[in-house]
């Protein structure tokens, strides 16, 4: 798998990266808060005609909370990036603009369902694991046959007993990938609390990670795979044939909320 990640990165030309995310994938981006996120990837890629920037907040809700939201919102649309409010994770995949489209990425950064106790306690834990869920089932139908499912999530007691992996498993998704979330990996990010009078204050993230999921098709399909040279080329040209093919076509700072 990560032979042949490598090798899609070298082809296509005009294709910018950052980090994991290009110019060549259709991308969904759910809760993005004050759209920070999203702004960082339109402008590393030139562009944001290849990405959907979401919040789960109105336009009129998002100029209450975030001090840049609306200069966030202006520089996308100037970038052709599609952006949509109210936006639910957990029922989106009906959304007018979202249920005709596939995604090759679909992103959640920090989710959370609000803030409703200590985050240790069972009954907000249960809330977030709600939410992820819910998220999970939605993406599953919104996403390309290829494609991935990333969620970046802070570890540790008590986010640990999220059981994201679980939460996936349990929606036909295997997990392919974990690897460290950086925030200077994103210039100009900036995850909100997004919630309360310190709704556009920032908060720690401290050691975070960003999980990678497909469709468990995808895996048996995997183990069964070759991995000659011949075929492996045979596979890449077939997928960046398909990739060009593609039309390009966004829930708060993370997730429905910050923490």
């Amino acid at each position: 798998m990560a032979r042949l990640r490598k090798r899609k990165r070298g082809r296509g030309r005009g294709v910018r990266w950052l980090s994991h995310y290009s110019s060549g994938q259709s991308i969904l981006i759910v809760g993005d808060g004050d759209f920070s996120f999203s702004l960082a990837l339109a402008a590393a890629f030139g562009t944001g005609r290849n990405i959907v920037a979401t919040s789960l907040d109105s336009y009129e809700a998002l100029s209450r909370k975030y001090s840049k939201a609306q200069s966030n919102v202006m520089e996308l649309k100037k970038r052709r990036t599609t952006v949509l409010h109210g936006v639910d994770a957990e029922t989106m995949k009906g959304h007018t603009n979202l249920k005709m489209r596939l995604f090759d990425r679909i992103v959640f950064n920090f989710p959370h369902a609000g803030f409703h106790g200590k985050e240790c306690e069972m009954h907000v834990v249960r809330l977030h694991r709600e939410l992820v869920k819910g998220f999970f089932g939605n993406a599953r139908e919104l996403l390309q046959p290829d494609g991935e499912i990333h969620i970046s999530h802070k570890t540790g007691y008590p986010y640990d007993g999220w059981s994201i992996e679980q939460l996936a498993s349990e929606s036909s998704l295997a997990m392919i990938d974990i690897v460290s979330f950086q925030k200077q990996d994103y210039p100009g990010y900036r995850p909100k609390r997004g919630n309360g009078s310190k709704s556009n204050n920032t908060f720690p993230l401290g050691d975070c990670n960003t999980y990678k999921f497909v469709a468990k098709h995808n895996v048996a399909q995997e183990e069964h795979a070759c991995y000659c040279d011949m075929c492996q080329d045979k596979y890449v040209s077939r997928y960046f044939d398909y990739a060009s093919s593609l039309g390009t076509f966004g829930v708060g700072n993370g997730g429905h909320l910050a923490y």
